[in-house]
């Protein structure tokens, strides 16, 4: 099985079951490992037509004389996956995208299309991608960084058109992976040595101490130095969460959305693992995920709960010095991380939102006087972010702002879109 079919089964399978495709993308390079000669192909090859699906199509259509919509999901796939290999990926000779994408066809019983996707592909490969310039700067900025116009339309109300635009050429980039080092066993310095001894490129964080940035890496989990908890996967947006927390040693904290835990395991380094931890999480499965990566820290404060954090636990009323409240939302911060993210019909965010707002008023009762709460959200909406926090205070007299909240932009901060605000418990 060659890599351009791999792909193609990936992306079938994302379309009809409307899967993430980092979670299919990784199940089918497990099962078809041997037989991949490149995974870092499959995975841009992915990736590229997952993101750009607008953008492919409205190349394709110039060249097609009926709608995309008649055309059968497999042949749709094929066109996609050829016009991305001739636009979007360098080194890939205009012959191989167009004869390759002819033989996928042939292969998967499309033979009747093998004409038609021959003549598409060629006339692309022969043309240069015109983006739109007409009036309309949401339809123009749609088309070019493959977002549906409702989102693009929600960035430019949120945050205006430049930074909209700034968000979505940032979604478009390959993610940087980032660590925090654990310090209870290692250093940066020791660990980026360790690292370069058997291969693996990586520097450290300009942005915060404490964390180190992989040039390229294909498997974090099979390092010995992963497996020997000197280190765990966190975007430096979740390290300034967990900064703005001042967590340390002795203290309690609670963590009312946890898992798979990466918050907890850093707060718990801040403390020099001397104090206590409580981490929610609503499924059992995922709070062993925290316990048995905790243990491979060498994390030991950290008690891992089944707990829905949108009912009180009346049990912790008034004993926390720290609350983490890291909500579900609509993760509009992360699409170049999850690209199928932008595609969604966001109507259920007004639902969200009063979750978001229910699970912060609940972890808002553990709090000791004086004590601080930290909400935060990887969205770049800010019904999920201000306005939750906003309508908190306003009917929570016996909170204030500890300090101004925090909006990261991917574009300008070089992290994962990211809100912080820091809240205070009155005396």
């Amino acid at each position: 099985m060659n890599d351009r079919l791999v792909a193609f089964k990936i992306l079938n399978r994302i379309e009809r079951d409307k899967a993430y495709s980092n979670l299919v993308l990784d199940s089918y390079l497990q099962q078809y490992h041997a037989e991949v000669y490149s995974s870092a192909f499959v995975s841009a090859l992915v990736y590229g037509v997952t993101e750009r699906i607008i953008t492919l199509d409205f190349v394709l259509a110039k060249f097609l004389t009926k709608p995309l919509k008649k055309l059968k999901p497999e042949v749709l796939t094929i066109l996609r996956m050829g016009v991305y290999q001739l636009k979007f990926m360098n080194g890939v000779p205009a012959s191989a995208a167009v004869n390759e994408s002819v033989k996928l066809a042939r292969k998967n019983g499309c033979e009747y299309a093998c004409p038609l996707i021959n003549s598409v592909l060629r006339k692309v490969s022969q043309s240069e991608i015109e983006y739109p310039e007409t009036d309309n700067a949401i339809y123009n900025l749609s088309i070019k960084y493959s977002a549906p116009e409702t989102l693009v339309k929600h960035f430019c109300n949120d945050y205006g058109v430049e930074n909209a635009e700034g968000i979505l050429k940032f979604s478009l980039q390959r993610p940087k992976i980032c660590a925090k080092v654990n310090t209870l066993k290692t250093n940066s310095d020791e660990l980026i040595a360790s690292l370069n001894k058997c291969g693996v490129e990586a520097h450290k964080s300009d942005i915060i101490d404490g964390y180190i940035e992989f040039d390229s890496i294909q498997s974090v989990e099979s390092l010995d130095e992963y497996k020997n908890g000197l280190f765990h996967i966190q975007d430096l947006s979740s390290a300034l969460c967990v900064k703005a927390l001042q967590a340390e040693e002795n203290q309690t904290v609670v963590d009312v959305c946890s898992a798979p835990g990466g918050k907890a395991f850093t707060a718990a380094e801040y403390m020099n693992n001397k104090g206590r931890i409580i981490a929610f999480d609503i499924y059992e499965q995922r709070v062993d995920l925290i316990k048995k990566s905790a243990e491979r820290l060498g994390i030991d404060i950290i008690d891992a709960r089944c707990h829905d954090s949108s009912v009180t636990d009346e049990s912790l009323t008034g004993i926390a010095d720290r609350v983490l409240c890291d909500v579900p939302c609509s993760c509009l911060g992360t699409i170049n991380r999850k690209p199928e993210i932008k595609y969604k019909d966001f109507g259920f965010v007004d639902k969200l939102c009063e979750l978001q707002y229910n699970i912060l008023l609940n972890s808002s009762l553990y709090l000791k006087q004086d004590g601080l709460l930290v909400y935060s959200t990887c969205s770049l909406n800010k019904n999920e972010n201000e306005k939750v926090c906003d309508r908190f205070l306003k009917e929570n007299g016996n909170f204030e702002k500890f300090c101004e909240y925090r909006t990261l932009l991917p574009h300008i901060d070089n992290t994962d879109g990211f809100f912080i605000a820091v809240l205070r418990r009155k005396s």
